[in-house]
This record gives C-alpha cells, sequence and structure tokens, in this order.
C-alpha cells in the first residue's frame, strides 16, 4: 500500500515539470512556433553572437571611456594612428608584476621611434595607485576595472586571462597578440618591422 502514494507523488513531480518546460517554452515563444507548424528553436542557451571583427576591436579599444590613475576620464583615442603595444595587467597578476620591468625596458627603447605604449589596469584605481608607488612605470596606466577583461577578449584574448598584450600597428590593425607574460626579444621583433 505504500507503493500508491509514492507512484503519485511521482506522477504529480512529472506532471509539473512537463508543465513547467511548456510554460517555459510557450513564454518564450517557442509555443507560437510549434502552433504554426514552424519548428520551435531549442530550450537550450544559444552560442555567443559573433566576435566583433580586429578593427571594430581596436575602434571600440580606442574610444571606450577609461580612468587614469588620478580618475580623470581618459580614452586612447590619441593614439589613434600611431603604432601601440597595449598591455592588460593587474597588481595582483604575478606574470604581470614580473613583465613590467621588462615592458617599461622596452618603452624607453622605442619611444624615439614614435612607438607608444599603455598599460591598462584590469584592477581597482586603489589597487593600481599602490602598485606603482612600488615600481616605476613610465608609460601611461589606465584603469578599467574588470571591464578590461571585455576589451581583451575582443582584441583576441578568448581565454580571459592576464597578462595580455597586443600590438597595434598605424593603420590599426592588430599585428600581434600575447597572452601570458612578454618575451623581450619576441616583442622587439615584432616592433622592429613596423
Amino acid at each position: 500500500m505504500k507503493m500508491k502514494p509514492a507512484f503519485a507523488i511521482a506522477a504529480v513531480a512529472v506532471i509539473a515539470a512537463l508543465l513547467g518546460v511548456t510554460a517555459h517554452r510557450w513564454l518564450n515563444g517557442a509555443g507560437a512556433d510549434a502552433a504554426s507548424g514552424k519548428s520551435a528553436a531549442p530550450a537550450v542557451a544559444e552560442a555567443p553572437a559573433a566576435s566583433v571583427s580586429a578593427s571594430e576591436a581596436v575602434a571600440q579599444l580606442l574610444t571606450t571611456p577609461l580612468r587614469d590613475v588620478d580618475d580623470k576620464p581618459q580614452t586612447l583615442a590619441a593614439y589613434k594612428g600611431r603604432v601601440l603595444v597595449v598591455n592588460f595587467w593587474a597588481s595582483w597578476c604575478g606574470p604581470c608584476v614580473a613583465e613590467m620591468p621588462e615592458l617599461v625596458q622596452l618603452h624607453d627603447t622605442y619611444q624615439s621611434k614614435g612607438i607608444e605604449f599603455v598599460g591598462i589596469g584590469v584592477d581597482s584605481r586603489q589597487n593600481v595607485q599602490n602598485f606603482l608607488k612600488r615600481v616605476r612605470v613610465d608609460y601611461p596606466i589606465f584603469v578599467s576595472g574588470f571591464g578590461g577583461a571585455d576589451l581583451a577578449r575582443n582584441l583576441g584574448n578568448t581565454a580571459g586571462a592576464l597578462p595580455f598584450t597586443v600590438v597595434i600597428d598605424a593603420n590599426g590593425a592588430v599585428r600581434s597578440t600575447k597572452l601570458g607574460q612578454i618575451t623581450p626579444s619576441e616583442l622587439r621583433k615584432t616592433l622592429d618591422t613596423l
């Protein structure tokens, strides 16, 4: 006799689940398609929209509102038409901290050749300020907060990891990307061709 109540509870649970799925599909438009004879959209998440093109990603990078370390709003629009090395980093990222002196040296070498370096801190302004009190960086640093991860992703950082360095030529084309700590000789090789 104990089987009847257990069976009744299971049956009610199955019916409730089916009603929930049906209601979900109906509310999301699948019911109308089914009624019209069209095939319904799958009930699973759809693939993300195609990523932006490289030129769109560069344009977005140059126009996205950032903050400098003094919390003043800035964009990178002034760098349009110049060779630009953009390093996405964070103060809590070990490889980011380790490569910073190498990036400073490369900046010092290539600055006279018209090649600009900028750092984008995917971090808080306070963390970036504290870091810059300990480590000398002589190129502009901007703060994006965690929104910088989306900028980096559009530029090719599909892993969403740091550090991530992008070289953009004077025509706005992405010439190289590097996920992880830079190798100075590899970056020099790229910059010497520009």
